[in-house]
């Protein structure tokens, strides 16, 4: 397409050569990124985005045009939040162990987390299973810890998309997903106040201990 058509794109060709655009892009677009990409107006690619958000939430879709992270991406609408967490919690794609999805959330709620933390809240060792999130693309390693020199895991980019979240301050309770979530939510919790006076001889033990 030759700078002179994209410069001139009626309303209707405008809006669809946004929405390919940001089905294409990996992080969110600013408005000016995707002005210059179509050689238009910044302020009628912003009419435009406001046109088809308002137009994705009147005929309600399953997804939702966002502006966050400084840009414009799409997004799951948070009402499908049940469905899409049973669907990868669940689903018979990629299924995840129990034990995977107890340390996918211990990792979640308490990252950045390090094997011996994760293995403490568990009570088991937990080398396999973060090995498999890692191969999942689920978590990933994010620096070690200043003191004990322990790599340190995080929920990725990847495991927001999966569960339909923005940012992980919209993480769901633990009740939901995991039938002893509440034993676990104590736990985690637990083990958030490291200055807490621990309640049986078990968690005395040391993981990482020979």
């Amino acid at each position: 397409m030759t700078e002179q058509a994209q410069s001139d794109l009626d309303d209707e060709a405008l809006s669809g050569a946004i929405e390919a655009l940001l089905l294409m892009a990996t992080e969110p677009m600013p408005s000016v990124e995707l002005a210059q990409a179509l050689r238009a107006p910044l302020a009628r690619v912003e009419a435009t985005l406001a046109a088809l958000a308002r137009f994705y939430a009147e005929t309600r879709r399953g997804f939702e045009l966002r502006h966050a992270g400084g840009g414009w991406r799409y997004a799951t609408r948070p009402e499908h939040a049940a469905v899409i967490s049973a669907y990868v919690l669940e689903g018979q794609h990629g299924r995840l162990s129990q034990a995977a999805l107890e340390t996918l959330a211990v990792i979640a709620y308490l990252q950045p987390a390090s094997r011996s933390r994760i293995s403490a809240v568990r009570g088991v060792n937990v080398d396999g299973v973060v090995r498999t999130l890692l191969a999942r693309d689920l978590i990933a390693e994010t620096g070690r810890d200043p003191v004990s020199g322990a790599v340190l895991f995080t929920t990725t980019p990847y495991f927001l998309e999966r569960m339909g979240l923005t940012s992980l301050a919209d993480l769901p309770p633990l009740a939901p997903h995991l039938p002893d979530a509440m034993t676990l939510e104590a736990e985690l919790l637990a083990a958030a106040q490291p200055m807490s006076v621990p309640t049986s001889p078990e968690e005395h033990h040391d993981p990482d201990a020979p």
